[in-house]
């Protein structure tokens, strides 16, 4: 069902006519727990549908969204605290394809001629755990040092950085998250590990993409865009620990680590409003006052912290409110059910499928007046 809202216009910058359009199925990204593969195509029709020409991803993730818009012709700024979403952003969305490509192609060629070389990527994540085969942990320690050694600019070691990443997503051990590692090796944890070179794409016509790695409520200061989009954490899972072996491999700090999936110790330490109960509306309301955009789309899950009439009331102080809803899978974990640290099976979940919600958010009646056929069509 679609809900519309009506609420006093807040001020913004202008936005401009532009046509981006959804220009086909995404890559083949890392897995990712929340990832919005599946509402790619809506995400960019109504974002083109509001007539920008930028938009400012304020919770980035794998930048599988912003990497989408760039691709429709969109300036995208991409942000995200942690360091493997910054990194993912610079090579998806910062990084062009044309002063790159050769030198991207050369180096993933070279790279994955290196033999393996264990260090402390196979002793933590192949001996002391089992998120890798040994074989395969070797070879990510010697093309990371590689990596590392070569000095590269930002932006090309972001794109080699992301090869190794998918490279190593493609032949792990896990549900899709790194709380834990399978009982018994996933038939996909003994293929080779090989690069690939990242769809790293062309400038868009409206402007060169930017990278950032800020709190929310810093980016949301410093930065602004025709449209926001913002998907942030709903509940009390943090990315940093969903995605611990990531965060590690792009920082290559070789940190002190706890616990059977060993985590990096600053798990324990790096907070987020977000990621609490007492603090995330306060948050919320934050970003969502102190965002540069006239216009807003925010995905947030029926699971999360507001329901859909709380995070409407927060975004009608910006505008007028529609409302879509998505149904979908809920991630592979709650397919399998619930386990005990020793892999015995202690219960199932509540529920198979959650809810999605899609905020659009303007004080343009008539912009959202030319989504509403979309939010119809949804229902």
């Amino acid at each position: 069902m679609c809900v519309l809202t009506a609420a006093p216009a807040g001020p913004g910058p202008v936005a401009r006519a532009g046509p981006p359009r959804y220009q086909g199925p995404p890559p083949r990204m890392i897995k990712y727990l929340g990832s919005k593969r599946t509402l790619v195509p809506r995400l960019c029709e109504l974002i083109a549908g509001l007539g920008a020409r930028s938009v400012l991803d304020l919770f980035s993730g794998t930048s599988r969204v912003g990497h989408a818009l760039k691709r429709a012709g969109l300036q995208v700024h991409a942000n995200d605290h942690n360091a493997y979403a910054a990194t993912l952003a610079r090579c998806y969305v910062q990084a062009d394809r044309e002063p790159l490509l050769a030198a991207v192609a050369r180096l993933v060629d070279e790279f994955n001629r290196l033999p393996g070389d264990p260090g402390y990527f196979t002793a933590t994540f192949c001996e002391q755990s089992r998120f890798f085969q040994p074989k395969n942990g070797a070879r990510v320690d010697a093309i990371r040092e590689a990596i590392f050694k070569k000095g590269l600019e930002p932006e090309l070691e972001a794109v080699l950085l992301v090869a190794l990443m998918e490279a190593a997503d493609r032949v792990d051990s896990t549900t899709g998250v790194q709380m834990a590692f399978l009982k018994s090796w996933a038939a996909r944890s003994h293929n080779d590990l090989e690069l690939r070179v990242p769809d790293v794409l062309p400038r868009a016509p409206h402007g060169k993409g930017t990278a950032h790695q800020l709190d929310a409520r810093a980016a949301a200061d410093a930065l602004s865009a025709d449209v926001a989009y913002l998907d942030p954490p709903y509940n009390q899972h943090k990315y940093l620990g969903n995605y611990h072996i990531w965060e590690t491999l792009v920082l290559w700090d070789k940190p002190e680590i706890y616990g059977t999936a060993c985590k990096r110790v600053d798990c324990r330490t790096r907070t987020s409003a977000f990621n609490s109960k007492l603090a995330a509306a306060a948050a919320m309301r934050a970003v969502i006052s102190g965002v540069q955009a006239r216009h807003l789309v925010v995905s947030f899950n029926n699971e999360g912290y507001f329901d859909r009439a709380e995070m409407a009331a927060m975004l009608a102080t910006r505008g007028e409110v529609l409302v879509l809803e998505h149904d979908f899978k809920r991630y592979v974990g709650a397919q399998i059910g619930i386990f005990n640290p020793r892999g015995q099976k202690v219960g199932s979940v509540g529920h198979l499928r959650n809810t999605e919600y899609i905020y659009v958010v303007s004080d343009s009646s008539a912009a959202l007046d030319r989504l509403r056929p979309l939010a119809a069509a949804a229902c």
